[in-house]
C-alpha cells in the first residue's frame, strides 16, 4: 500500500468517526461529590495515617518549624532537596537547615550546578521536603503542580519525604481540587500534577506488599492547623 493510499484511508476513518456524537445527559453538579463533614485538618491527618502516611497537627508555623527540626533530627539528613515556597519560606526552613549543617538544594541552587552533577547531587539527598498546592482531606493526598522551583523530584527521588500544609490549602473533596483546576484556566495548567497518597508501594514481587521501592518509604505530613 502506498503512503497516499494510506493516508487517504485515515483521513477517510476520520471522517467517518467526526459522523458519530456522544450525546450524555448532564449530571447534576453534586454527583459523586462526598466532602467532609469533620474538621479538615482533623479528616486530612486521619486519612494520611490510613494509607501509611504519619500526619502531626500543629497549632502554628513556629510549631511546625519544630517539628520539622526533630524529624530532620530523626533522619540524620546531611542533605535536603527542597521546593522553593512561600510556606516554607515563612517557615524559616533555609535557616533551619544552616542551623543544622545540613545542605539545601533548590531549584535556584540546582541551576548554578553543571548539568551532569544536577540528578546526582539529586539522588544523593536524604529528605524531599516541599509545601504543597492543595491537601484533599477525603482521601489524604496531596496535590504537588510542577514548576520551576516546585519539581516532582523532591517528593519522590529521596527516601524521606516531608510535607507542610496549611488549613487554607485543604479542600474536602477531590472534586474540589479538579474545581480549583479549571479556575486557574487551561492557560495556567501545570506541566504535571501528582496526586500522592501514602508512601510509595509495591506488591509486584510475589504479591507481597513492599514500602519504599519506586519513591519514598517515609512519607511524613505537617498539618499547620492554625
Amino acid at each position: 500500500m502506498s503512503r497516499e493510499t494510506f493516508l487517504a484511508r485515515v483521513r477517510q476513518a476520520a471522517e467517518i468517526g467526526r459522523q458519530y456524537r456522544v450525546h450524555i445527559n448532564p449530571f447534576p453538579p453534586e454527583t459523586g461529590y462526598v466532602g467532609v463533614k469533620e474538621d479538615l485538618c482533623e479528616r486530612l491527618a486521619a486519612e494520611i495515617t490510613a494509607v501509611g502516611g504519619e500526619a502531626t497537627l500543629v497549632p502554628s508555623v513556629a510549631a511546625a518549624r519544630e517539628f520539622v527540626a526533630k524529624l530532620l533530627m530523626e533522619a540524620h539528613a546531611r542533605s535536603a532537596l527542597c521546593w522553593q515556597h512561600e510556606l516554607l519560606e515563612r517557615l524559616g526552613l533555609t535557616e533551619l537547615l544552616q542551623s543544622r549543617g545540613i545542605a539545601q538544594h533548590t531549584y535556584r541552587s540546582l541551576s548554578a550546578v553543571a548539568e551532569t552533577e544536577r540528578r546526582p547531587t539529586q539522588l544523593a539527598c536524604d529528605v524531599g521536603i516541599t509545601g504543597v498546592d492543595l491537601a484533599i482531606a477525603e482521601t489524604g493526598s496531596l496535590a504537588l503542580c510542577s514548576q520551576p522551583g516546585h519539581e516532582r523530584t523532591a517528593s519522590l527521588l529521596p527516601p524521606f519525604y516531608i510535607a507542610v500544609v496549611e488549613r487554607a490549602q485543604i479542600v474536602p473533596d477531590l472534586l474540589d481540587a479538579f474545581a480549583w483546576l479549571q479556575k486557574r484556566g487551561l492557560e495556567n495548567l501545570p506541566s504535571n500534577m501528582a496526586l500522592v497518597t501514602g508512601p510509595s508501594k509495591s506488591g509486584d514481587i510475589e504479591l507481597t506488599l513492599t514500602t519504599g521501592v519506586h519513591g519514598p518509604g517515609r512519607w511524613c505530613v505537617v498539618i499547620i492547623q492554625s
